[in-house]
């Protein structure tokens, strides 16, 4: 966390990804200013919202409705799609089954990974092989899902390149060897309020930071759960503010910069009468690159590696596998 923040800061990205594609427009004093100001955020907070991203607030809200729908199903239809190993951690996980720093989080969710195909990786990914587990119903989950991704996608290899020339590198530094094959992360989560009180804990989702480079949230629009810590110890609202994402930044981004951008611990807690709905999107790091600090990041940073070098996909497999009670 970079200073005591008191509020997230809302940037319009707009010119970023009207732009950050031509490569003649890289001095564009619009998109600089975007630039600018994502350096302060990724200092500053760890987290920003994003407007001027280009995906329709309606399709952002269809996303939320179909997942709403789907945990609206009697349990015995959501176990269709249950998570286990076999199905490379991928599919639905009841309430109490994920688990943050020992404790159960007070959610259910659905979790979907760029498809693994069996050898693709070796050993690396052996635990995390296979496709993703779409319900039947709604009928239109999957394919509005799948397109849903493919935006995401878009949108966060847009940010990426303006965070590399915030950092002061090449516009394609997080393409390539880094993240030119980028591994994506999908987590479709439900907050009931009506848990059993044996059951429950105080958190939704305890604190934590994200695995990769960069996470998009959208969140319902009338329910303020999501909290990030200053460096005080204070915890923030990310207030929702409808048509925007919540994005910040993770580990791999933290070794890459050697440390000059830091993640930002954040939990949810969802004391509302109302079930709330959160779709997080997950841009990481190739899933075999070996993350390190990037030599004009070290120069910026006294000249020595602040972190050992990562495999992201070791990274990855290392949490999966200890963040589940099954």
């Amino acid at each position: 966390m970079g200073s005591d923040f008191k509020s997230i800061p809302l940037i319009d990205i707009g010119p970023l990804v009207e732009k950050i594609d031509d490569p003649s427009m890289a001095n564009d004093k619009d998109l600089l200013q975007v630039v600018r100001l994502l350096d302060d955020a990724c200092k500053e907070a760890g987290f920003f919202y994003v407007k001027g991203h280009g995906i329709d607030e309606s399709l952002m809200r269809e996303v939320r409705n179909v997942t709403r729908e789907f945990f609206q199903l009697p349990y015995e239809e959501k176990l269709k799609i249950k998570m286990t190993p076999q199905s490379g951690y991928r599919g639905y996980q009841r309430i109490g089954e994920n688990i943050t720093k020992g404790k159960p989080d007070m959610h259910e969710a659905i979790d979907c990974y760029t498809p693994i195909r069996p050898g693709k990786y070796g050993d690396l990914a052996k635990p995390m092989e296979g496709s993703n587990l779409w319900p039947k119903y709604p009928s239109n989950f999957e394919v509005l899902l799948e397109n849903y991704i493919k935006l995401c996608r878009d949108i966060s290899r847009k940010i990426m390149r303006g965070i590399a020339l915030a950092l002061g590198g090449a516009i394609d530094a997080f393409e390539g060897d880094t993240a030119g094959d980028p591994f994506w992360v999908l987590r479709l989560i439900g907050y009931p309020v009506d848990i059993p009180e044996e059951q429950r804990t105080d958190t939704g989702c305890g604190a934590h930071t994200d695995y990769g480079l960069l996470t998009l949230v959208n969140q319902d629009d009338d329910i303020c759960a999501l909290e990030v810590q200053n460096r005080s110890g204070e915890w923030i609202y990310a207030t929702p503010i409808p048509g925007t994402f919540v994005c910040n930044i993770g580990d791999m981004l933290k070794v890459w910069t050697n440390g000059i951008y830091q993640p930002t611990l954040h939990r949810v807690v969802n004391n509302s009468q109302h079930y709330r709905v959160s779709v997080a999107f997950f841009y990481e790091s190739n899933f075999d690159a070996a993350v390190e600090p990037v030599e004009f990041c070290r120069e910026k940073t006294g000249g020595a590696a602040k972190y050992e070098k990562v495999v992201y996909g070791e990274h990855l497999v290392q949490k999966v596998l200890t963040n589940f009670v099954m």
